[in-house]
């Protein structure tokens, strides 16, 4: 027995000690200390071992538990959690990297680092392999944002992927998530991984995977890649012999024009734009946005100005407290350039580019935030008026046309597809259940009329859909998430930008301003009002939380709230609950109140952060002063949630 591995054995022994101890009197969980052995059995890093002998001889409970309460699980969605600790051990910080971050990630079985990338990325390669058959390799796509340990991470994939027989293709630099997807579609891959947190703050990152068809696993493919990755429980893994392995090849500028030339298929009259002397100001919040939408707007004539502070691709995203354009402060750097500059839009797009947010100039010339689902709605509206106007949707086809939303996104899209005798499907939250969506009305178009459907133009793709299946015209979500094409399967804020700017282009051209245009839209189908809210609980103490207050929703639902009778609830984890199309949706821990004056408010856990979710919606029938359904409709939704507040509270 070599001396260092006698004196592994007794760090280990004391370490194992403290921890049972640390168990016995209540300062550590059960799961942390079980969950703690298990990486240090499984780890190949020396900085695991010293990260956590420097928290234990600190006593640094909290922080232990927080970091291994439980192990990150690899859902439908990847993996998502804290890189950088609350608490940053010596060992970690090392001699430090880019932006100000630890040289090493954050050791932990419920934090994103590189034990846990590990057995994601090979539980993916081994489930990806399944589909490739005997006569090629798989391919897999990696592409990262700006986030800390991005790069690394990205990087890491690839090299895994290759050395396990697969040939994988790695983005030069950061890039967005749609083009991510996009970019499985035209390469023709079998799996896909972006490596980002999406608008969560900097110390977080993720590991989100696609498969095939360029969208979000879901659950048909997510079991099986699931078992995969639950099946690893060490870090190391033997590399195939190099000539068995795959290759690594580099995406950029090419790739780029790829997608750009897709992205302005999106556009319905180009005549709109061009010659457009519109002043916009673009922040892509320290992200990945400006790469594509900054020329691309400026090639489409738009006089396009950027928050130079904001350009900088940094992890730390330093100018602001979230990187997340649903957020007013996120998007003041950008308004006050506007001010400063008299440009008449400002457009933010979060870190991996898939959320898109607007500021406008009403009719005085006062700069107004739109939220999300004013936002989708006003696209959706502007795409199935001009669908009708260039002759594409017609009486004898428009039951074929369809959006999709979530059922957490305005109603004012029911109105507005009633309105145009099209018709309108309710999903369950997440894009990739659009995209289902999607991949079904695809599926549906007979094989032998759309031979390589990916090659196909938007026109062609549209003319087979309107005759085989479903023409999808528009989808979105009110985070602030937009699509206007198959041809990506996520929420897509580069093709939001050209499709908004197209809008502006029309409010432009009949002298209306945007606000002016979406009162216009309230006055023909109704004044509707929504707001989100949420109650953050952090740590292994706050998901329980979280976990207790929702049950408590679906186990004692209200029957009055705020002095209205409860009509229906709608719990999405218990009772069978089908679509608009017949189809069944997926249990989901989603609790919906409608009330009998005409609001309602649903309740769920975030699946991404550590937060409970509110949604609360309100509405008026056409045809009133606009301005006094307005205050109605604010002062009712502001009586809900003061009531929402103070029952949870009792809860």
């Amino acid at each position: 027995m070599s001396q260092d591995f006698h004196n592994i054995r007794l760090e280990m022994s004391a370490l194992e000690s403290s921890l049972s101890a640390a168990v016995t009197n209540g300062s550590l969980l059960a799961s942390s200390e079980k969950n703690i052995i298990a990486l240090l059995a499984g780890t190949t890093s020396e900085i695991a071992l010293e990260a956590v002998e420097e928290l234990v001889t600190e006593g640094n409970w909290s922080e232990l538990n927080d970091r291994f309460f439980k192990t990150l699980a690899f859902g439908t969605g990847g993996l998502r959690g804290r890189t950088i600790g609350r608490v940053i051990t010596r060992a970690e910080q090392g001699a430090g990297g880019p932006n100000g971050r630890p040289q090493h990630p954050c050791v932990g079985t419920a934090t994103m680092n590189f034990y846990n990338l590990s057995r994601a990325v090979r539980g993916l390669v081994a489930y990806a392999k399944q589909f490739a058959g005997p006569d090629r390799k798989a391919t897999l796509v990696f592409a990262h944002d700006t986030r800390h340990f991005s790069r690394d991470f990205a990087e890491f994939c690839a090299k895994v992927a290759s050395e396990l027989g697969c040939n994988a293709y790695l983005f030069e630099g950061p890039r967005s998530t749609p083009q991510l997807s996009f970019s499985i579609r035209e390469l023709r891959a079998d799996a896909g991984v972006v490596l980002t947190a999406s608008h969560n703050p900097p110390h977080d990152n993720g590991f989100k995977a696609y498969f095939n068809d360029g969208a979000q696993i879901v659950d048909a493919h997510a079991a099986g890649i699931i078992a995969e990755v639950n099946a690893i429980t060490s870090e190391h893994y033997e590399a195939l012999p190099e000539d068995e392995r795959g290759t690594i090849t580099i995406l950029g500028a090419e790739m780029d024009a790829c997608y750009v030339e897709r992205l302005k298929t999106l556009l319905l009259r180009p005549s709109l734009l061009e010659g457009a002397s519109t002043k916009v100001v673009f922040t892509n919040l320290h992200g990945t946005g400006g790469h594509i939408n900054v020329p691309m707007l400026r090639g489409f004539g738009f006089e396009v100005l950027t928050v130079p502070e904001q350009d900088v691709q940094d992890g730390r995203f330093p100018t602001v407290e979230s990187p997340n354009p649903e957020n007013a402060p996120a998007l003041k750097m950008g308004i006050d350039l506007a001010e400063q500059s008299g440009a008449e839009i400002v457009i933010g797009t979060d870190p991996d580019a898939d959320r898109m947010g607007v500021a406008v100039r009403d009719e005085s010339g006062k700069m107004v935030l739109l939220t999300g689902n004013q936002i989708g709605s006003l696209m959706a509206w502007y795409r199935l008026k001009t669908c009708f106007e260039l002759g594409w949707l017609t009486h004898a086809n428009r039951s074929r046309a369809l959006l999709v939303k979530t059922f957490v996104t305005t109603e004012l899209q029911h109105a507005i597809a009633d309105g145009f005798g099209v018709g309108i499907v309710d999903t369950l939250t997440g894009f990739k259940y659009i995209a289902g969506k999607l991949r079904k009305y695809e599926e549906a178009i007979p094989a032998d009329k759309k031979g390589d459907y990916r090659s196909l133009t938007e026109e062609q793709t549209r003319l087979l859909r309107l005759e085989y299946s479903r023409f999808f015209v528009f989808g979105g979500e009110e985070s602030y998430g937009y699509l206007g094409s198959d041809a990506v399967r996520d929420k897509d804020a580069n093709g939001a930008t050209l499709m908004f700017a197209e809008v502006a282009a029309y409010a432009k051209s009949i002298g209306k301003s945007i606000p002016a245009l979406l009162d216009a839209v309230y006055e023909e189908y109704g004044y509707y009002l929504e707001v989100g809210k949420s109650l953050v609980m952090e740590g292994a103490d706050g998901a329980a939380k979280i976990q207790s207050l929702a049950n408590s929703y679906a186990e004692n639902p209200p029957t009055v709230v705020d002095g209205s009778a409860v009509l229906r609830v709608r719990d999405f984890a218990k009772q069978d609950l089908y679509d608009q199309e017949g189809d069944l949706l997926p249990k989901e821990k989603m609790l919906f109140v409608d009330l009998e004056d005409g609001r309602s408010f649903a309740v769920r856990p975030s699946g991404t952060e550590p937060k409970i979710k509110f949604y609360l919606f309100g509405k008026a029938a056409p045809g009133g002063d606009l301005a006094a359904s307005k205050t109605a409709v604010r002062d009712g939704l502001a009586g809900l949630w003061s009531w929402i507040e103070a029952d949870a509270a009792q809860r």
